[in-house]
């Protein structure tokens, strides 16, 4: 059917587009949670909900039914701030969403409706308030729940919580009832799954057919990490190639970062795309000490889009997570005076898409190879695998068609034993399970039309249809364009008609040229995306009607291309040499020279198994001839005198093409690269002595080839080439490869290098930064020594001589000052070795303001274990070490400067106030009581590993993975399946081991002043909890402590806090001390690092398995939540009061641990014990208090040395003490 016309709201919209920056709102999350509403306020005046148990709390959409007035204020203030379109709220205003609230049908559309009108009411107010100006309401659609493309079940790749026809049914009421309410434009936003989107665009388009108009719609994904990626895995020209046959009126970006971090994709969508472009961003990152839940300011959210609205980036600016009407306010008026960005002309190229585009430009396009091998009529192989069910194995062969060199991977399942559909869809879901194949395009094959749209449900990207065709007329060949015109597909046309197959030159142009008018003129199908197949038939068939079928598909690829502009031509290959299967050598070389010639006319793709093609040159050229003039059929005896010569090649492949492994085939030079990138430490021995062999000398063989190689993979690390789980599988090759030489090398003898010492200072037992650092400086070629942990300064001092550089490493705040004495020893000696410091603690401020002062040498602070190679080999080196010392210094000179500006600003702007005036500013809380006191008293819970929800992004952090999902994608995508195995099988090796153990107690509590008393069920003092109250006052005027949130002594009201120590255990300890005593730093860093992240799960776990079922019973339930997907999560998962780890920011003496050591007996019932500056062993463990008030919040604690006075009498010790531990410093 022709295009549909734009809505009459559209036209004006895209004229407000083409003439000036335009505004979205902020978010409507956040400003909801400041509410504070209740349960009561999510159920008001509606009856419906009566009979519904579920709990509504966090159900924001419900509140434009329940509450529209909120909605309204929430709406009105973003109109007045500036937006000009401002969107319903609507976010999760669909039947699957709705449907886990008890909510059905009736109440969605009701919700939609009800958000459209109040938008619609606001923005007329506020159309009237600015003398008329234009202003819109968008619906906003959410993403969903669940994801089509990504596998809900980690032991079946191939099953999905939801499936395609379940989302666009649950879109489809959605966007009726707020095109019947009257909005101006639909808005699918923070998209993580590409396939959601497909499934909403469909039900969008559908529905466009049933209103003859189209209101235009504006497509936001969200960017899973710093690779750029969705959280379903495609890159954004993928997603936008995916997408685009919506026709949008915008794309861009929205939520998960900060402006900031969004440049890179913001630049990509200006480049790609040929509409408008959006950005509307967190507030930056998550903080919660910051009011709005996030840590930019309005102004700091507005300069940083007004350097992309300057640039001419984006055409549309709004906000998501922590941004409010003032953000609003200042992006309007700082993006508001540029010109806006002209979208891209129409771009003509076919770009189809796996999770990475594949471009064919409309000149100049490569040749896309599209394997054939995943076709059961291509493939006895394959087809035994289907039949017999071995879908896994059927994946290698997909998997062997990539590595070979395809583009996109036909798939067929047309057997009659099979059910091809269901084939289809489970076989196409294992593909989107596995990155590495589908990172290419799919080639839906089937003659059956059911097979085809079960395959088009279960892509994300944008494929290939095979095939349509006039066979069965012009009706259903238009139905089923317009179908795969929905799914955004491309078709490839074959050349049958209603009279058959076309076999002759004229009828084969005929029908291809009629077909392409159709599509074009009633389909309304881009020219592009039509790919003509023009039959190819078999030759040398021994009969002479055949002979001219090669030479006919040529020349009617010539005549297609010339006849229908911008359209596509495809080949199935194989099809040529049928006549001679069997002689596998001789069909290759058809293959070859059908292709040669065929390209040369003009073909863009072919179906064949690109691991088997002969190059055109290599073929013998007497089996070359012969093959050519048939393909060409240039001589009648053609035929005869290749079937004569056939024979002679039937046992080599390709003509005379021999196989060999792929090891044996490669070089000395290149099976030492290999074993090092690849990680085939089984083989370093062999390797290592093959060139012991050649150069007779162990050391000149660790120095030269080994260490050659070895700096290739940091060349690849530093090049974001190799990730650091494959760096290390290259430093045990290294290590491997060194010990087969070590008995042929002379006594006392070692590899040259400048020497490096790394450390973690005394007081802290954490090394696995130390350790990563340890492997990417080895890589590179330096001698490292690393002396462990807990190390005593004389120790480091004595090391340091003859260093090149020494490596200091330290998480605790204590060891920032154990890094100071380190340093002023060091100076004290005449040592002006380069000190090279990192940890989580670290940062470049306190480098340059606490460190390098001290230090007559260098002090750098490295932010990234891949750095430290870098910084390492500008410091050994005598031609750049003085360069790269003023560097620093100029840099550490310019952040001191800044500091020091910074901190007479904020003492003008935040002054502390003094201690005695901060005490009475406390936040002021309505303390409701506990309605049941818990039992008191200590307890102790154990946990199985097994089943904790590990917080994955912690371990990926640690390893520097910035690109892989767990457990979603294995990593493949990346290379990093054999990393995500190993850390799968480790994961599994200390579940055995582990006894996670949390030791906690309950004690009535009250406060006092700025402490916190515990009693026994007796009434008897047990303790007194010491705090710190910050003297700087947050934006309500408040002086925050910890106590505030407990009601004060004398009160009568009853209450109760809790504390507790949670380990992963000795028994993972002792593991984790084996590994690294046995000399496998790769193991030993992947266990230390899944135990850290055990220790936060169960963290997690004592809140939901012990705090919140106590909470639950003594207080009323309460809740909140920001509008996106993971705050909504957050928000229903009902996690009441705060739990400060001692030692954090508002809970900042670390000494502090020293009463939950007695009170918890931790050494007797979980093994759990400190060292003197107060670090845990187990290292794997948490140490924290509970707070059971809803009001409680993070803070952090900014103090004066008037308080640390105060702090030391009421703790009975000196203030210098009492400053050793603190991880806050006094001003």
């Amino acid at each position: 059917m022709p295009k549909l016309p734009l809505s009459k709201s559209g036209l004006k919209l895209k004229k407000l587009l083409e003439e000036r920056v335009a505004f979205l709102d902020g978010a409507m999350g956040t400003l909801i949670q400041r509410e504070k509403l209740a349960e009561s306020e999510f159920r008001r005046g509606l009856p419906e909900l009566e009979s519904n148990a579920l709990p509504q709390l966090g159900n924001n959409d419900i509140l434009n039914l329940t509450r529209p007035d909120v909605i309204a204020k929430i709406n009105r203030a973003y109109y007045e701030a500036g937006s000009d379109i401002v969107t319903t709220g609507t976010f999760g205003a669909n039947l699957l969403v709705q449907s886990e609230y008890g909510n059905g049908e009736e109440l969605v559309r009701r919700m939609n409706a009800r958000a459209v009108e109040i938008a619609r009411e606001e923005a007329g107010r506020a159309s009237a308030k600015f003398g008329g100006k234009p202003l819109f309401v968008a619906g906003s659609i959410g993403p969903m729940n669940k994801s089509a493309s990504i596998s809900s079940d980690v032991e079946d790749p191939a099953a999905r919580a939801v499936d395609f026809d379940s989302l666009a049914a649950a879109y489809t009421p959605q966007m009726e009832a707020l095109y019947d309410a009257g909005v101006d434009l639909f808005l699918i936003e923070t998209s993580f799954d590409t396939l959601n989107v497909k499934a909403a665009i469909y039900a969008y388009l559908t529905l466009c057919e049933k209103w003859g108009e189209r209101p235009p719609v504006g497509i936001s994904m969200t960017v899973s990490d710093a690779s750029g990626r969705i959280l379903s895995g495609q890159t954004i020209a993928a997603f936008y190639a995916s997408v685009r046959h919506a026709d949008p009126l915008f794309v861009g970006l929205n939520c998960a970062l900060g402006a900031d971090k969004m440049r890179p994709y913001v630049e990509e969508f200006d480049r790609i795309a040929e509409c408008f472009t959006h950005c509307y961003p967190n507030a930056g990152l998550p903080n919660p000490f910051s009011e709005s839940g996030y840590d930019e300011s309005p102004e700091d959210t507005a300069s940083k889009l007004a350097a992309y609205a300057r640039e001419g980036l984006v055409n549309v600016f709004g906000g998501c997570c922590g941004t409010t009407p003032a953000h609003i306010e200042a992006i309007v008026r700082e993006c508001g005076k540029f010109a806006p960005r002209k979208p891209r002309p129409r771009s003509r190229d076919l770009v189809l898409a796996g999770l990475e585009p594949f471009a064919m430009p409309e000149r100049g396009a490569p040749f896309a190879f599209v394997g054939e091998r995943t076709n059961v009529m291509g493939s006895l192989a394959f087809r035994k695998m289907v039949k017999e069910g071995r879908f896994s194995d059927a994946l290698s062969v997909a998997r062997g068609q990539v590595e070979n060199g395809a583009n996109l991977i036909d798939v067929n399942f047309d057997e009659g034993m099979l059910d091809s559909a269901a084939c289809m869809r489970r076989f196409l879901n294992l593909i989107g399970s596995e990155p590495e194949i589908a990172r290419v395009g799919t080639m839906i094959d089937s003659s059956d039309w059911n097979t085809i749209v079960a395959g088009l449900k279960c892509v994300q990207g944008k494929p290939v249809v095979n095939s349509i065709s006039l066979k069965a007329g012009e009706g259903e060949f238009l139905a089923h364009a317009a179908e795969i015109r929905k799914f955004g597909a491309a078709a490839v046309v074959m050349a049958f008609d209603e009279q058959g197959q076309a076999t002759t030159l004229e009828r084969r142009v005929g029908i291809c040229q009629r077909a392409y008018r159709l599509l074009v003129e009633k389909a309304d199908f881009n020219p592009e995306d039509i790919i003509f197949d023009a039959n190819v038939l078999t030759v040398a068939t021994g009969m002479p009607e055949h002979n001219s079928y090669g030479a006919d598909f040529i020349e009617a690829v010539r005549r297609i291309k010339a006849s229908c502009p911008l359209a596509r031509t495809s080949a199935g290959v194989s099809n040529i040499s049928f006549a001679l299967r069997g002689n596998n050598a001789v069909r290759e070389a058809m293959h070859s020279v059908f292709l040669y010639h065929a390209r040369a006319a003009g073909l863009d793709m072919g179906i064949v198994n690109a691991g088997m093609l002969a190059p055109y040159d290599d073929i013998e050229p007497r089996l070359r001839s012969a093959v050519e003039d048939v393909i060409l059929n240039s001589d009648p005896g053609a035929t005869e005198r290749l079937l004569e010569i056939a024979g002679d090649y039937k046992k080599d492949a390709a003509g005379g093409r021999r196989e060999h492994s792929d090891w044996d085939s490669l070089s000395w030079d290149d099976r030492l690269l290999r074993i090092f990138l690849k990680g085939e430490e089984e083989r370093a021995e062999e390797v290592a002595m093959h060139f012991y062999g050649e150069l007779k000398d162990a050391l000149a063989v660790i120095e030269k080839p080994l260490m050659s190689a070895m700096r290739r993979v940091g060349e690849l690390f530093g090049a974001g080439k190799m990730f650091l789980p494959q760096v290390v599988k290259s430093a045990r090759v290294m290590k491997r490869a060194v010990a087969a030489l070590e008995p042929y090398m002379p006594k006392g003898a070692s590899a040259t290098g400048p020497k490096v010492v790394l450390a973690t200072v005394k007081g802290d037992v954490h090394d696995i930064g130390k350790n990563i650092v340890s492997v990417v400086l080895s890589c590179n070629g330096f001698r490292v020594e690393d002396l462990g942990v807990m190390v005593e300064p004389e120790r480091i001092v004595e090391a340091a001589r003859g260093a090149a550089v020494v490596g200091l490493s330290g998480l605790i705040t204590p060891s920032l000052d154990e890094m100071a004495r380190v340093v002023q020893m060091l100076e004290r000696e005449g040592l002006r070795v380069p000190v090279m410091v990192g940890g989580a603690t670290t940062s470049d401020l306190h480098a340059a303001v606490k460190l390098a002062p001290l230090y007559s040498g260098a002090v750098v602070r490295v932010e990234d274990a891949g750095l430290s190679a870098g910084v390492c080999s500008s410091l050994a080196s005598a031609a750049s070490k003085k360069i790269f010392e003023a560097e620093v210094a100029a840099k550490y000179g310019k952040i001191r400067a800044e500091f020091e500006k910074e901190s007479a600003e904020r003492a003008e702007k935040g002054k502390l106030l003094p201690y005695s005036e901060a005490v009475s500013k406390p936040f002021k809380c309505a303390f409701a009581g506990a309605e049941k006191m818990p039992e008191l008293g200590a307890g102790t819970v154990s946990a199985d590993f097994k089943n904790l929800d590990m917080p994955w992004h912690m371990y990926l952090r640690a390893w520097n993975v910035g690109g892989a999902k767990l457990p979603v994608d294995g990593g493949r995508a990346d290379g990093l399946d054999g990393f995500f195995r190993d850390t799968f099988e480790m994961l599994g090796r200390i579940g055995e081991i582990a006894r996670p153990k949390i030791r906690y107690a309950l004690y009535a509590a009250e406060s006092e002043g700025d402490d916190i008393a515990l009693f026994d069920g007796a009434g008897g003092r047990v303790e007194t909890l010491r705090f710190m109250r910050s003297q700087v006052p947050d934006s309500r005027g408040n002086c925050l402590c910890l106590s505030d949130y407990v009601p004060p002594a004398g009160s009568g009201v009853r209450s109760f806090a809790g504390m507790y120590i949670a380990t992963v255990g000795r028994e993972a300890e002792d593991f984790c001390r084996w590994l690294k005593d046995s000399g496998d730093d790769y193991a030993y860093m992947t266990a230390r690092t899944i135990c850290d992240m055990a220790a936060e799960a169960l963290s997690s776990f004592a809140q939901s398995e012990i705090f919140s079922p106590v909470f639950e019973r003594a207080f009323p339930p309460h809740g909140g939540g920001c509008g996106c997907p993971a705050c909504a999560a957050a928000a229903s998962r009902r996690q009441p009061g705060v739990r400060p780890a001692v030692g954090y920011p508002s809970y900042p003496d670390h000494s502090e641990k020293a009463k939950f050591k007695r009170l918890l007996d931790s050494v007797e019932t979980v093994g759990v014990d400190f060292t003197e500056n107060f670090m845990m062993t187990p290292v794997s463990s948490v140490c924290a208090v509970w707070i059971p008030n809803p009001s409680a919040k993070y803070f952090t604690a900014e103090i004066g040395f008037d308080q640390l006075g105060e702090y030391a009498r009421r703790k009975g010790c000196a203030p210098e003490k009492i400053l050793k531990y603190l991880s806050i410093k006094p001003r």
